[in-house]
């Protein structure tokens, strides 16, 4: 495949770079130097996230044929990929919402655990575990409803938590995830796979770790819903107070013998993209896969980077490509009674607060998107940037402040034509952000 030239076609050139840090995190090219030998028993596979689907898919490929596999995942809604021809399907994909869980995601956890039931020291349970399953495994705690944690679930994503904080509360009102999945495979074997989609590559934040030990508390969780104002039962909080709905922690024997392994990260991607970069001729400059804090001021701070760069040759010379990753916030903006609610994701926003910031500034030229393909809950994976961004809006009546104000990219980006749409990945090391100044 010819790369595009970064000079004359910048926005092709960014969709390749995203696309070849996809392609590194994909499932099938990752797994087969992880996976255990076959047990003397029977192998269960359970799974839950974005990229569930395409795991299941990999492991079916890459397990001899003659040895015992069957098990069940779940995935959100339209991430199954098609199945290659010939590949025999052994494991069970389910799909169910994200990132607000669904009767669906019950169902599948609940069947899970009854998988669970009966195995023995012989046996392997190969966990495939990829972001999004904090939402996809969903088994509410004691006191709690599927509609108590629909409603938790969206307060914390229009809160501004980050994934951490969200995860930790998340855990502490489960009864699968934040090790627990891990106790109900006792006494087998327990291997994680594992596709990081949050900062620093913790395994107990990625889906909600439900095959780790987690180190934090009750009290962590209680002090969260606190911090952001979020209502939960009675007889719920009392259990956090008092320490009812703790999580099997570091050292605890459920874990002995249990192997993880990280099989993607977003460091991995980001040094692809930078090498594909490089091999075209291009200097190329990661700054960190851990970036967090508000999507609108990420972006005005990468501005502030592009606009260095562009102006003064500092801190690197151009013409070069500045990329990121990590997983912003989004807070949702108050809005007036009956107003309608913008749409868009971390990714949009990220360029709504970067073109807002750059002013349209010449010779730079940005991409951001969702690896997993799709930006929040829409169906595109981000947007696009070019100097002429904010011009062109302008000339339309449309004014950026207003489409902050009330958190709607995807209507900003759409009206322009500068939506990414790339349809679902099938994996997901969160977002990537490349930044061209020529």
């Amino acid at each position: 495949m010819t790369t595009p030239d970064h000079c004359t076609q910048p926005r092709q050139f960014l969709e390749h770079l995203y696309a070849v840090a996809v392609r590194r995190a994909l499932p099938l090219h990752n797994t087969a130097a992880f996976l255990p030998k076959p047990p003397k028993g029977r192998t269960l596979v359970l799974g839950a996230g974005k990229a569930a689907g395409a795991m299941a898919q990999a492991v079916e490929a890459l397990w001899p044929q003659d040895a015992p596999l069957s098990g069940l995942v779940v995935t959100r809604y339209q991430h199954i990929p098609p199945r290659p021809p010939g590949l025999q399907q052994r494991i069970e994909v389910i799909e169910a919402a994200h990132p607000v869980p669904d009767a669906a995601g019950l169902a599948a956890a609940q069947r899970m655990l009854t998988l669970t039931q009966g195995l023995t020291q012989d046996d392997l349970v190969l966990c495939l575990i990829s972001g999004g399953g904090s939402a996809l495994l969903t088994l509410p705690a004691e006191g709690l409803t599927l509609a108590d944690k629909q409603r938790i679930n969206q307060a914390l994503l229009g809160s501004g938590a980050n994934i951490a904080e969200m995860n930790c509360v998340r855990k502490h009102l489960s009864r699968i995830k934040g090790g627990r999945l891990a106790q109900a495979c006792a006494p087998a074997r327990v291997v994680t796979l594992a596709i990081s989609d949050v900062p620093g590559d913790d395994p107990s934040i990625i889906a909600s770790g439900p095959t780790v030990p987690d180190a934090t508390s009750c009290a962590d969780a209680l002090s969260i819903l606190k911090r952001y104002n979020i209502a939960v039962p009675g007889p719920v909080a009392d259990l956090l107070i008092s320490g009812g709905l703790e999580t099997p922690k570091p050292g605890d024997p459920a874990f002995a013998g249990h192997e993880l392994h990280m099989i993607a990260t977003p460091q991995q991607s980001l040094e692809a993209a930078a090498n594909a970069a490089r091999a075209a001729g291009l200097a190329a400059y990661i700054l960190s896969d851990e970036m967090e804090g508000e999507s609108r001021e990420v972006g005005r701070v990468h501005a502030a980077l592009a606009r260095a760069v562009a102006r003064k040759g500092q801190p690197f010379q151009r013409p070069c490509v500045i990329l990121s990753g990590g997983e912003t916030t989004v807070t949702l903006r108050p809005q007036a009674p009956g107003a309608p609610r913008g749409r868009g994701g971390r990714a949009g926003e990220f360029c709504l607060g970067l073109a807002q910031a750059l002013q349209g500034q010449a010779s730079v030229y940005a991409l951001a998107a969702d690896t997993d393909g799709i930006d929040g809950v829409e169906d595109n994976a981000g947007a696009w940037v070019e100097p002429a961004t904010f011009s062109r809006a302008l000339a339309a009546g449309m004014k950026i402040d207003a489409y902050l104000d009330r958190n709607d990219a995807y209507a900003y980006f759409a009206a322009l034509g500068d939506l990414v749409t790339t349809g679902p990945t099938f994996t997901n090391v969160n977002d990537f952000r490349a930044v061209l100044v020529l």
